[in-house]
């Protein structure tokens, strides 16, 4: 029981910090007007550019400009970039750099939702003020600002993440990457990557925890892509009396590895956070659950990955943690 509350407390800290928000700070009409003055020499290129040592012009999510054609056929440009106080790094506004096709420069700062009723005033007056002179100012502003908003939406919808900026590769490539450490029957490691056919590893039976030595007949290498791996952390709290062991690993492969679980097999993309998986403790040579702790998903940049083909059993050990032939 004490074993179990030790590694729920973990997992409900790591929970919390994930969930702690840092409270946003309003705009102040005093820095609403003070930004009016920040420009960006080039922006094209300056993507980060610092202002009095306590403000930072930072491009909207690496953003390309927006280029709008209307109706006359005059194409604008609007630029975004993030408002960010140094104190605290607070995002306090979203400044907009409208480009006419004559190349004057306007521009507008929308202030966060926290900001006070006088500076949205100001910044509506401004923008109303600005549409007087360019025509369908407001109407090309409006249409940018809708297009982001639904964008931060749709990261919302999938749990912060940008799926297409991310394209990372998901398909039937079921595998680890190169590096991953392979126990050997020796009870030396070696790297994914360099195992070769006529090696013995280890692998264990998942009913009696026995491990026993297998021959790897092929390693299989799929093409360099940049695949999406889900990455595990693992941890196992062992006590005796006041005493408390807390050992960990980390395991990362394709979303559709499957594993085996307390619950049965799973794929390692649909393994959640508080489930025991199986793994080889070094210091005592046991086979034993250990508890995810954290679980992320996310592109592993461009490269190989791999899978052992052996010629008996069900399982091989990475990282000290028991994963299934496929």
């Amino acid at each position: 029981m004490r074993k179990l509350t030790i590694t729920l407390l973990l997992t409900a800290l790591v929970a919390i910090g994930r969930a702690q928000t840092v409270t946003p700070r309003p705009l102040t009409l005093a820095e609403y007007t003070r930004a009016q003055t920040f420009n960006i020499a080039d922006l094209d290129k300056d993507t980060y550019v610092k202002f009095e040592n306590a403000y930072v012009l930072d491009r909207y999510e690496g953003r390309k400009p927006y280029f709008i054609t209307g109706s006359d056929g005059l194409k604008k440009r609007i630029d975004l970039y993030k408002l960010i106080a140094k104190d605290g790094l607070q995002e306090i506004g979203t400044m907009v750099f409208y480009t006419n096709e004559k190349g004057k420069l306007y521009k507008a700062l929308v202030p966060n939702f926290t900001a006070e009723g006088k500076v949205w005033e100001q910044y509506f007056q401004d923008i109303d003020n600005i549409n007087k002179v360019e025509t369908n100012f407001i109407l090309k502003l409006s249409y940018v600002l809708s297009k982001e908003f639904s964008f931060q939406q749709y990261k919302l919808l999938n749990g912060g993440k940008d799926m297409k900026e991310e394209s990372a590769t998901y398909g039937n490539d079921i595998c680890f990457p190169g590096d991953e450490l392979v126990t050997m029957a020796n009870g030396g490691k070696k790297f994914l990557k360099d195992v070769k056919s006529g090696d013995h590893v280890i692998t264990v039976d998942p009913a009696t925890k026995v491990a026993s030595a297998a021959t790897v007949k092929e390693l299989t290498a799929h093409v360099a892509k940049n695949y999406a791996l889900t990455k595990l952390v693992l941890v196992s709290a062992q006590t005796n009396g006041q005493d408390i062991r807390l050992s960990s690993k980390v395991l990362q492969a394709t979303p559709n590895h499957p594993m085996l679980t307390a619950q049965g097999n799973q794929k390692i993309g649909e393994i959640t956070i508080g489930q025991d998986v199986l793994c080889l403790d070094e210091k005592t040579g046991k086979y034993q659950a250990y508890t995810v702790l954290l679980k992320t998903e996310k592109a592993g940049g461009t490269q190989k990955v791999y899978n052992i083909v052996a010629d008996g059993g069900s399982t091989v050990v990475m990282n000290g943690v028991m994963v299934l032939q496929k």
